[in-house]
């Protein structure tokens, strides 16, 4: 760390609330999939953001549609349409390929609160008043998404909550089954639990929910806030769990602006039409900046056959770090470019460091679990260059205090 990172952490600091701490690094450009910080020092990017930056940094075709929308049109508010902003649903709904109705907003967050509005609206039109989520999911700091939210360090702090929402443990079919009763109006689940550190479920379990939901009448809600538009090598997870089926609805954000804030929630059949008009509603929804980019990150992903790529570069570092014998590494959990690397120590803040000290940004996502979310182009040398440095992060990692 030298001048410039210094300087600007301490303003940081003295000028935010600290909710976030204070970060390590300012970055200050980025191209493809690496980064510079502000003094200078390159780093390859294996968080994009936190599964945001698709297509890495300052890709052409993010840059051109942000640039030709931001000259011409750059708001509208809800009180007026736009032509991104519609050619965006339908895109969704084809990509899709099911019945769906689309809310735009601007973050998973807000995708979630969406989800909730309908599912509290079918509720009381269905005599339902109760909630069923996972233990350790994660769907948004807001005091309704937080109610959902099952990690009591985050939740609790703000409480009492005005939903009634019931935790079961994620991937146990029984308990789910045992939850859901007909007071139930909606479960909340991630097809692969992110903040909990990249947590699959059981084969069969999304199935199971799936079932579970249409023998009691609830909605099953499943939040793809980091998983959706090609994180693990389909256009959205659920898929690699309900093959044949859909959820009631469904919530994405993240990857879809490739860096750029928006979010989406869809809602599938009947459910589409929940909301009457005045229901809902947000000012910066359906931004066709935030549109334009979405279809750009979209179309380029189509184009240039990433959902393929991410599978096989997936591929290629699952296999390089499986091949990895070191007594703090324990495995690695997820699909395509959305990884966890699992310890056997909680040392994760360790390996974060050491990793930033070799020119790898990591995210210690739980004391055991690192995430690994890069931009869907990281190519098969980078991902090979970070199997190759992992050996020597770990001992460094591994040399620290706890």
């Amino acid at each position: 760390m030298s001048a410039v990172n210094d300087d600007l952490r301490a303003r940081y600091e003295t000028a935010f609330m600290p909710n976030y701490g204070v970060p390590p690094l300012a970055l200050a450009r980025g191209e493809g999939s690496r980064v510079w910080d502000a003094d200078g020092n390159a780093y390859l990017d294996l968080i994009a953001g936190i599964a945001v930056s698709s297509l890495g940094h300052g890709h052409p075709a993010l840059v051109e549609a942000v640039t030709a929308q931001v000259t011409a049109l750059a708001h509208t508010s809800n009180l007026f349409l736009n032509e991104p902003e519609v050619r965006l649903a339908e895109k969704l709904r084809e990509l899709l390929d099911a019945d769906g109705r689309v809310f735009l907003c601007n973050s998973g967050t807000e995708a979630n609160e969406a989800a909730l509005k309908l599912a509290i609206k079918y509720g009381k039109s269905n005599g339902r008043s109760c909630f069923v989520a996972a233990e350790n999911g994660f769907h948004g700091r807001s005091m309704g998404a937080l109610s959902l939210t099952g990690k009591a360090s985050i939740r609790e702090p703000f409480g009492p909550y005005a939903l009634d929402v019931r935790f079961v443990p994620y991937g146990d079919a029984a308990a789910l089954k045992a939850a859901v009763t007909d007071e139930c109006a909606a479960v909340f689940l991630e097809p692969t639990q992110g903040e909990a550190g990249v947590v699959p479920p059981p084969d069969g379990y999304f199935a199971a929910a799936r079932e579970i939901c249409d023998a009691t009448g609830a909605l099953l809600v499943a939040d793809e806030i980091q998983s959706a538009i090609g994180r693990t090598g389909t256009w959205f997870a659920f898929r690699n769990e309900l093959p044949d089926a859909t959820p009631d609805i469904l919530t994405l954000a993240k990857g879809l602006g490739g860096g750029l804030p928006i979010g989406a929630c869809v809602a599938f059949g009947r459910h589409g039409e929940i909301f009457a008009k005045g229901d809902h509603g947000s000012t910066f929804g359906g931004n066709p900046v935030g549109a334009a980019a979405a279809l750009a990150v979209i179309e380029t992903i189509e184009k240039d056959g990433l959902l393929d790529h991410v599978t096989a570069v997936g591929e290629r570092l699952a296999g390089g770090i499986a091949a990895i014998g070191h007594p703090l590494l324990a495995g690695l959990r997820g699909r395509g470019l959305w990884r966890g690397l699992v310890l056997t120590e909680a040392r994760s803040g360790a390996v974060e460091a050491a990793a930033r000290s070799a020119g790898f940004l990591v995210n210690a996502l739980q004391p055991d679990a690192v995430r690994l979310a890069p931009p869907l182009i990281l190519t098969h040398e980078q991902a090979q260059s970070f199997v190759d440095a992992l050996p020597a992060i770990l001992d460094a990692a591994s040399e620290k205090e706890g």
